[in-house]
């Protein structure tokens, strides 16, 4: 059966087995580049039943394998299989989720759509692109390139920092192995100075098959290890055994956990043993417990970290979470060379309210408990018992204890057996260390410095009834060598997930009720509410798209106070008016149609008392007025009296970079305003028309198309953009000439989603040229407009332009 069937069946059975009815969701379905990112959740406080507090879990839908986990300029990247409209497996999507320490992660709008990308996208990895081989860089940003697909390797890429992807070359498949094959896995190899590529395929039997190359397009296929064992989601990573630079190994490893140690010379992977070992010993299946593990590239000082997908967790709203990341070694033991895993250094981020013991007789009394009157929900327990002279036959943990004497999960060592839960844990030294986990959902144990790693999901009872702790001794005594006890923190709310901002955070709500969409932060409230960043400032430049929706007005917040009782707010108002008011003045208004669904680009300039309104990017402010009451204070946004949404709030920031004259009008489509430039979002053509008209001219700007057809200059176009001239450039492959009823002429030349283009047109009289990158590719002659507004143009997708300039 295809794995997504085989995945179906085990989650519906698996939350029937639960007790959990769900009620049937309409089936997941593919996107547009008009709607690309999408960022389809409700709101959640994630504090739902079973929500993990410090385990990675999507806000909403189904999460199954993690992804393309990688390293990028001060911010880890967690890619996952997704399904973001349903609790099921179906219709797989890249969810998209980053952390600045791997620890507090912010969800992030998708990553891969289906019907915006091509192939299967289902699970692989993802490689910075430093040295820029790919030649695919056109910007600030070194590529990320993900490898994904099944039955061959598709190649998808961003150039904006992970914002966006492409597909490379419409999905061409780059490595097709024999039979079945899904699951790229990239890494570099430094001896051989190139890029290899692991892919599980079944041609031939369950096995590896690897391929290198120099550019990560391009790629030759080098060998197969074959293994009856190995299946799916494989990863591969060299480690030195017992931290000794001069021996290192390379390990092999597959969904299920197992791996194998050996060595890898750049072409072939020759294992020291046949028989695979287990990394955790949980239930390493997709309906168990710990499954498809994979590990980060590019982290800065080296650590191989891993995490892995934890199919029993689900809850009202959500399946699926990741594992805590762990950091992989290996070292020797009696048996031979083993993967350790150890809970990351960064956990120390979430901990409080430590305790630590030493020395405690632990026997069958309860009173023996140095946790005893130890309440807490999530927390971190490590132990170490004296095996050598105890009597007790088995001793551990208690969990989630009640009055009665019940728990959610008791956590047992056998002295006799020498197992841990069952599995085996020889003591060592006639010592046995024990750390535990303990999460909402999830359990996480590690025996003896992660020797031994079992993963699991509980369904943890959160009253404050249940969360007694208890180590306990069965049979006779152990000697507790030492203890500590840590509470665990709230991993979550520490970043914008939609809100595009330059100001710091942590942003507070006063008052109302704030959800991140897609298009940013939306605000909804009866009165007046506020949303207020940590930044704070004087003398500024502050500006922001600002969108009314069904209610009165969204605005600018500045030289706020933290209740947002004081504060200067610059609104657009539905009822036709920009306004500039504080508690209890209005300063100064400007009558000006307002449309509620439109977005409108606000800037306020504050200098001293001086305080300067300006309404997309017009050349004079439409209020202009003195007010000295507050010199400085927060940064943030207001809505009043029902819906409005906010983003892309930037102080001092480069902004759209134009000798255009403003203000801009749109004509069609969603236009906005990142950092660098301005975005369009359309199913069909989009205008966006400056002020200045010309004739003769050069107008020349960057130009790229994120998701979809085409971006384009407009000149000599009327006001309502009903007649015009563009010249685009086309992902169908063309740079285009055209006017309202003809395509005046074409210049075949391939066009790369997420790369960024010079575009220029020279107009004098009948005669048109077009350049690309400075090359002429278009010399035609019409004569239809003679004059008209100059802008920019976007088709049937996601597009942006910055550095639109014109001259005579």
């Amino acid at each position: 059966m295809p794995r997504h069937l085989v995945r179906r069946a085990l989650v519906a059975a698996l939350l029937a087995a639960a007790g959990v009815t769900i009620t049937p969701a309409a089936p997941a379905s593919a996107g547009t580049g008009s709607d690309y990112p999408e960022f389809p959740y409700p709101a959640t406080a994630y504090d739902e039943p079973l929500r993990g507090q410090f385990h990675f879990s999507p806000r909403g839908g189904w999460m199954n394998d993690p992804n393309g986990m990688v390293y990028y300029r001060g911010a880890y990247h967690l890619f996952f299989q997704h399904n973001p409209h349903g609790l099921a497996w179906d219709t797989m999507h890249w969810g998209h989720a980053t952390s600045p320490d791997m620890v507090h992660w912010t969800q992030r709008p998708i990553a891969l759509e289906p019907g915006v990308h091509a192939g299967d996208l289902w699970s692989g990895n993802a490689v910075v692109d430093t040295a820029n081989v790919t030649g695919l860089k056109s910007g600030a940003d070194d590529p990320i390139i993900v490898f994904a697909g099944t039955n061959g390797v598709t190649v998808h890429y961003s150039l904006d920092g992970a914002q966006t992807f492409q597909t490379y070359d419409h999905g061409r498949k780059v490595a097709v192995p024999s039979g079945t094959s899904r699951d790229p896995h990239v890494f570099w190899h430094a001896a051989s100075g190139r890029w290899v590529m692991v892919v599980w395929a079944d041609g031939g039997g369950n096995g590896a098959v690897f391929y290198t190359s120099t550019d990560l397009l391009n790629w030759t296929y080098r060998s197969r290890y074959a293994a009856g064992w190995f299946f799916e989601c494989p990863d591969m990573f060299p480690l030195p055994v017992d931290g000794n630079a001069a021996n290192p190994r390379w390990v092999l490893a597959d969904a299920s956990g197992e791996y194998v140690v050996g060595r890898f010379d750049g072409v072939a992977f020759t294992p020291d043993g046949s028989s695979p070992q287990r990394m955790d010993q949980g239930t390493t299946t997709p309906d168990g417990t710990f499954y498809a593990a994979q590990t980060f590239t590019g982290v800065p000082d080296g650590r191989v970290v891993q995490m892995a997908w934890q199919p029993g967790n689900h809850g009202s709203t959500w399946t699926g979470d990741q594992t805590f990341p762990v950091e992989l070694a290996l070292k020797t033991f009696p048996e031979g060379i083993r993967l350790t895993r150890t809970p990351v250094r960064e956990i120390d981020s979430l901990r409080s309210g430590g305790l630590a013991y030493t020395s405690r007789v632990i026997t069958t009394a309860a009173a023996s408990n140095p946790l005893a009157g130890v309440a807490a929900d999530t927390y971190e327990l490590t132990a170490e018992f004296d095996t050598a002279g105890a009597t007790a036959t088995t001793f551990g943990f208690r969990l989630h204890t009640r009055a009665d004497g019940t728990a959610d999960r008791t956590v047992t060592y056998s002295r006799a057996a020498q197992t841990l839960d069952g599995r085996p844990l020889p003591a060592a030294n006639g010592r046995v260390r024990v750390r535990a986990l303990v999460d909402r959902g999830q359990l996480e144990l590690f025996g003896n410095d992660g020797q031994l790693s079992i993963s699991d999901n509980v369904s943890f009872n959160s009253a404050a009834s249940s969360q007694g702790i208890q180590i306990f001794a069965t049979g006779g005594s152990v000697t507790l060598v030492s203890a500590q006890f840590h509470r665990l923190g709230r991993a979550w709310g520490t970043a914008e997930s939609t809100l595009a901002s330059n100001l710091a955070g942590p942003w507070t709500p006063a008052g109302g009720t704030w959800t991140d969409t897609a298009g940013g932060k939306q605000g909804q409230a009866a009165a007046d509410a506020f949303y207020l960043s940590a930044a704070s400032g004087t003398d500024f430049t502050y500006e922001g798209d600002l969108q009314v929706g069904t209610g009165v007005a969204a605005a600018l917040t500045f030289r706020a106070n933290a209740a947002a009782t004081q504060h200067y707010t610059a609104n657009i108002d539905a009822t036709g008016l920009v306004r500039l008011w504080r508690p209890g003045a209005v300063i100064a208004s400007h009558p000006t149609p307002i449309t509620r669904g439109r977005v409108y680009h606000l800037a306020v300039v504050a200098s001293g008392a001086r305080i300067r309104v300006y309404v997309d990017r017009g050349p004079v402010p439409v209020i202009d007025a003195t007010d000295g009451t507050y010199a400085s204070g927060r940064f943030g946004i207001n809505v009043f009296n029902g819906t409005a949404t906010a983003t892309n709030l930037h102080v001092g920031g480069t902004g759209f970079t134009t000798n255009l004259a403003g203000p801009w009008r749109p004509v069609g489509g969603a236009w906005t305003s990142p950092a660098g430039g301005v975005r369009v979002s359309a199913p069909g053509d989009a205008f966006y028309l400056s002020s200045s008209t010309a004739a003769d001219l050069t107008l020349e700007a960057d130009v790229r198309v994120v998701a979809g057809v085409a971006a384009a200059l407009t000149f000599r176009a009327s006001a309502d953009a009903s007649q015009h001239y563009t010249a685009n450039i086309d992902t169908a492959g063309m740079v285009k000439l055209w006017r309202p009823g003809r395509d005046i002429a074409t210049y075949p030349t391939a066009v790369l989603e997420g790369r960024t283009y010079r575009l220029k047109v020279v107009a004098r009289g009948t005669g048109i040229a077009v350049y690309l990158g400075g090359v002429k590719v278009i010399d035609a002659v019409d004569g239809t407009y003679a004059s008209g507004y100059l802008g920019v143009n976007g088709f049937n997708g996601v597009a942006t332009f910055q550095n639109v300039t014109v001259s005579a």
